[in-house]
């Protein structure tokens, strides 16, 4: 502690100067020494910067492209933006139809079965562990090229997420009524439909809606592996270096997720 004496006469105490500061200085240069080794050659990724010296003409003369968008190219992006939306849509609304059920199964208050419990939230970890893009590539190598494999992963892929968001907001409700409705006499089955479920209901439209604009941001990209979709015109218009192009894509993907995201967060706020 120290004091300080004012102009008027009065000496006033000054609080001591916080302590472990040098913790936050001490994580910051762990941080700083593991980015650095990670990018060393040998041992980390070998990062090298040189390398973006040397070549960025390549990288400048993209640039260039990619701001001169080929409008007359638009015509073309409609068909593939509405089978893109159409994969959104419906791998959102299937993945919530099955999520809904399972989300009570995976969540604490709604199933006090411990076993039953651990193996559906196992099964989910695995489904989340996989990428979307390789659960694609798999279901085309299944059941061919097209729309189908793009929504049938894109189902797979939001079963985790949804399941995983809407359960973690079960374990959070008030437990009061829950054990209230099993004093009363109530079922599971009973409480899960009359108290768990209303309370549900925003937080599991709240994550349908971030899954749908997920979705939409992801059914462009699984056309890469053939999965439908914008990322099939992506891919091609990538093959013949028509940057022009796909500035043009890119633009519209951004005007339509800008789009998508205003209109979430309008919905978001009545219901909530």
């Amino acid at each position: 502690m120290s004091s300080v004496t004012l102009a008027n006469g009065r000496s006033v105490t000054l609080p001591e100067r916080p302590r472990g500061r040098w913790k936050l200085w001490a994580i910051a240069a762990v941080v700083i020494a593991i980015t650095v080794i990670m990018c060393l050659p040998g041992i980390g990724i070998g990062f090298d910067l040189q390398a973006i010296v040397r070549n960025w003409q390549h990288g400048a003369d993209k640039v260039v492209k990619l701001l001169m968008p080929d409008w007359a190219f638009f015509p073309r992006t409609v068909a593939p933006w509405v089978e893109t939306l159409q994969m959104a849509v419906i791998a959102t609304a299937v993945a919530s139809v099955i999520a809904l059920p399972v989300s009570f199964w995976a969540a604490r208050p709604s199933n006090p079965n411990a076993w039953s419990r651990g193996v559906v939230r196992t099964v989910l970890n695995v489904i989340r562990s996989i990428p979307d893009l390789l659960y694609a590539a798999v279901l085309v190598a299944m059941v061919g090229v097209g729309a189908l494999p793009g929504i049938l992963a894109l189902v797979i892929f939001n079963l985790g997420i949804i399941v995983k968001l809407v359960s973690e907001a079960i374990d959070i409700t008030d437990a009061g009524p829950i054990e209230a409705g099993r004093a009363a006499g109530g079922t599971q089955t009973q409480i899960n439909r009359a108290l768990v479920l209303p309370d549900t209901w925003p937080a599991f439209a709240s994550q349908v809606l971030f899954v749908f604009e997920l979705n939409v941001r992801a059914s462009t990209v699984l056309g890469l592996v053939g999965a439908g979709g914008m990322g099939l015109l992506i891919d091609s218009v990538r093959t013949f270096y028509r940057y022009d192009q796909l500035s043009l894509i890119i633009l519209e993907i951004l005007i339509v997720v800008i789009v998508i995201d205003v209109v979430s967060d309008a919905i978001r706020r009545r219901l909530v």
